[in-house]
């Protein structure tokens, strides 16, 4: 579930962490803490699930209130179902190692009732909801709503992400990448699946192995690489460089010489999105130009071996 951009992130925060803590600290507990770190990504990413399937309760409970009226009107009593009956959210109901693992974990949104009547509001008040709810019922129009819940009522919502903030450190720049993830994981859904098959923490062993490969590696050769900066640095003083800007090259010069089945174009691509999110303003440019130096030079000497089809070429 946690993609390699994201990997990238907290590796960075990880990394910042270390070098303006006490890095003469057991590297483990730096270890540990970065996969805690993303451990709460996966977290988050079941409770986005959760936050839909509080939101569907909580408009039946509106449906039963309006039902129970003394003076019910006709629409009270005969209400539009679509979105309770959404299909893909009976699905995620019926999803048992979802529900297990928010038991697990004490996963939930109990003490926060007003965002999920908020997202409810915020739902039933925008022009998306009502143009779905006036569709003809079908399982496509059910997926293509839920994915634009999360999209459209979640997406850069302040209340959200005030309560993600209150509740974790770890989720501040968590929330886009995982609810891509979700979106992912119900783009892939099939009509006639009981239940949804959600996304494993990684994706394979070879993720594992990169998220604890760049986090050690980049401080073991934290000395090496800064000294290879310094040399492509002409009239500028290493100090006044940013620090988040040299974590940012000596990572990508990591990943580019340790990393045989990653393309150097697709390294290369990430640090400079990195620099331009997580730095100065400026900060992509320059990232951009030292890195071309620096990879063209261990190029030349040999120092990056690619393997692997359309990578030998590279």
């Amino acid at each position: 579930m946690i993609s390699r951009r994201l990997i990238r992130v907290k590796v960075l925060q990880l990394l910042y962490a270390y070098f303006n803590g006490n890095n003469s600290d057991d590297l483990s507990r730096y270890e540990k803490e970065l996969e805690k770190s993303i451990e709460k990504s996966y977290d988050l990413y079941h409770l986005f699930f959760l936050l839909l399937i509080d939101v569907n309760r909580y408009a039946q409970e509106q449906i039963d209130l309006r039902k129970a009226k003394l003076r019910a009107t006709a629409d009270d009593l005969n209400p539009n179902t679509k979105f309770i009956d959404n299909k893909i959210i009976k699905q995620l109901e019926q999803t048992e190692s979802l529900s297990v693992y928010a038991d697990s974990n004490h996963l939930n949104w109990n003490s926060v009732p007003e965002l999920v009547k908020h997202i409810y509001t915020t739902m039933v008040g925008s022009d998306s909801y009502k143009k779905y709810m006036d569709e003809e019922p079908s399982y496509e129009s059910d997926r293509k709503f839920v994915m634009n819940f999360f999209n459209e009522y979640m997406v850069d919502d302040d209340m959200l992400y005030q309560v993600l903030e209150e509740n974790s450190i770890y989720w501040n720049d968590d929330t886009e990448f995982v609810l891509s993830m979700n979106i992912k994981t119900i783009e892939r859904l099939k009509a006639d699946a009981e239940k949804v098959s959600l996304m494993k923490l990684y994706k394979n062993d070879d993720d594992r192995r990169f998220t604890t490969d760049l986090f050690c590696k980049t401080i073991l050769r934290h000395a090496e690489n800064e000294a290879l900066v310094r040399s492509h640095i002409k009239n500028w003083d290493l100090e006044r460089l940013a620090q988040m800007d040299l974590l940012i090259i000596e990572m990508a010069l990591v990943e580019v010489t340790s990393f045989e089945n990653i393309p150097i174009k697709v390294s290369m691509n990430e640090y400079i999105d990195l620099a331009r999110f997580y730095s100065t303003e400026r900060s992509n440019a320059f990232v951009n130009g030292i890195l071309d130096k620096i990879v063209n030079q261990l190029k030349a000497e040999g120092k990056i071996k690619k393997t692997g089809r359309g990578l030998i070429e590279e």
